[in-house]
């Protein structure tokens, strides 16, 4: 009987010692498959990772508006801290209206517009540099430059300041240089991107490399490369100013819908559609496309996802067309790369969205991202501020570094020769004020007016080109005499410093 029982024992050991092993295989399964997905669900301490988002009052939205019916995919709205554009439905061909963003509420029926296009309008983008002009795309073929008044339009706009033609279908996308104050790219459904140098009003390089309708393109920082995603499933990196391909994925199953540089951490996102019909996003090596540093599925939804990136805190927004969410990321350059934050959810999904500057939020109230949301099914524009929770009376350093401004780095005769510069950073510290619960106020620093633009806010639209090269004219000797002064006073400090040793010399006994 002992016998029997020591058999049983060991039996029921082994059997005991198998199952831990087995289970402790799977552990480990588990495990690995864990980390794969880390960036997805693990903590990780970040001081961004209680922002959240605030929707605008009632008071502070902008309703009335006849929101375009567009089905191209594109943000149709655009803002500075100036002004809110937004593509309109307009009879006889395209148009969009420009309100004065410290006029919210409901919108007059017969508010002007600019509707000098021939057809509708398919984007706009406000300048970087000058916040009373505006860029817009048509399906006429035409691209257009828009001198917006001070304090708005008083009457309908049909004359622009330049009307550009190269493009033999439609164009459906621009973007302005990030440091370059006369360069302006737009590409067309002629599967053409076109370089304009706006000083001479001409264009100065067709890229001929796309077999197929360019969907999104997007600058690096410094505007030295270009990144493009093509119906042709490709992603691409190219040098803008020789057109030459340096970089290129083939996507195969996935649908590249949007791409998007990662400032200065050398990495491109996209997002898109895998093979089995759910929305994925991917992190690229701007040096190495050869297979996404990682790629994920986000969910099954249908409309696409339109990425929106912060130099300044790192973090990556996703926001769904035809939904209401707000997904945002930190971005890292090692592993997990991606990490989940929070998702900000609306019950009113978005046609489109338009991003204020980071020169134009609140710091007062540490908002880091303010969105405007096209809401159709209300005809309404409204707000969305991303806030870090402190309670702190005093200027967040960390939160706020410096940041682009309104200063361009150089000219487009500059760039297009070869050179390349960052943005010029400015501090926010200057447009600090004490929490106000109002809510969303232009800082005295948006109401400033910045000299050598007013006398593009005071003349008529007559002069067209030669206004606008006077423009970027004075804007560039503003920025050489600048730079002159710096370095006189940097000889001075020297000099200062030369004779303080010299009087310390004679000072000593012999």
């Amino acid at each position: 009987m002992c016998v029997v029982c020591h058999l049983l024992s060991l039996s029921s050991s082994f059997i005991r010692s198998a199952a831990e092993e087995h289970s402790g295989t799977k552990r480990a399964d588990l495990h690995d498959q864990t980390y794969t997905m880390s960036w997805h669900s693990t903590y990780r301490n970040s001081k961004f990772r209680h922002v959240y988002g605030k929707v605008g009052s009632r008071e502070q939205c902008y309703e009335g508006i006849p929101i375009t019916h567009s089905v191209h995919d594109n943000h149709f709205c655009a803002v500075n801290p100036k002004f809110l554009a937004v593509v309109t439905e307009s009879a006889g061909g395209g148009a969009f209206i420009v309100i004065p963003l410290h006029k919210p509420g409901r919108i007059d029926p017969h508010h002007p517009k600019v509707c000098g296009h021939q057809g509708s309008v398919m984007d706009i983008k406000w300048s970087p540099f000058m916040d009373n002009i505006i860029a817009s795309s048509s399906e006429d073929c035409t691209v257009r430059i828009w001198q917006i008044p001070e304090g708005g339009l008083r009457r309908n706009m049909t004359e622009a300041l330049m009307i550009l033609i190269g493009h033999s279908r439609r164009a459906g996308l621009i973007e302005w240089h990030p440091s370059c104050s006369g360069i302006l790219i737009s590409a067309g459904y002629d599967c053409k991107i076109l370089i304009w140098n706006l000083e001479e009003g001409v264009a100065v390089k067709m890229i001929d490399s796309h077999p197929d309708v360019v969907l999104s393109m997007s600058f690096n920082t410094d505007g030295s490369l270009l990144a493009t995603s093509c119906k042709d499933k490709k992603l691409r990196i190219i040098d803008p100013r020789s057109g030459k391909v340096l970089q290129e994925a083939d996507c195969k199953n996935t649908r590249v819908n949007r791409v998007v540089f990662l400032g200065n951490l050398k990495r491109v996102l996209t997002t898109g559609v895998s093979r089995w019909n759910t929305r994925q996003i991917a992190l690229w090596d701007q040096e190495d496309l050869s297979a996404p540093v990682m790629e994920e599925e986000i969910d099954g939804l249908s409309g696409v996802l339109f990425p929106f990136y912060d130099p300044d805190t790192h973090m990556i927004y996703l926001a769904g067309k035809g939904d209401g969410n707000i997904r945002y990321y930190e971005v890292s350059a090692e592993k997990p790369f991606l990490q989940l934050l929070m998702e900000f959810r609306s019950p009113a999904p978005q046609k489109g969205l338009g991003v204020m500057p980071k020169r134009g939020v609140d710091v007062g109230e540490c908002e880091i991202f303010r969105f405007y949301k096209l809401v159709t099914l209300k005809n309404m524009v409204e707000p969305i501020s991303m806030i870090v929770p402190r309670r702190s009376e005093s200027f967040q350093e960390d939160v706020f570094p410096m940041t682009a401004g309104s200063e361009p780095a150089l000219s487009a005769e500059e760039w297009l020769s070869g050179t390349d510069r960052g943005p010029v950073l400015i501090s926010l510290k200057e447009a600090y004020k004490r929490p106000n619960p109002a809510g969303l106020r232009a800082s005295r620093r948006d109401r400033r007016t910045v000299k050598g633009i007013d006398l593009l806010e005071n003349t008529s639209p007559n002069t067209d080109k030669e206004l606008l090269k006077t423009v970027y004219r004075q804007q560039d000797e503003l920025r050489k005499l600048k730079h002159q002064l710096g370095e006189k006073d940097q000889r001075i400090r020297q000099l200062e410093l030369e004779l303080k040793n010299l009087r310390n010399t004679s000072d000593r006994p012999l």
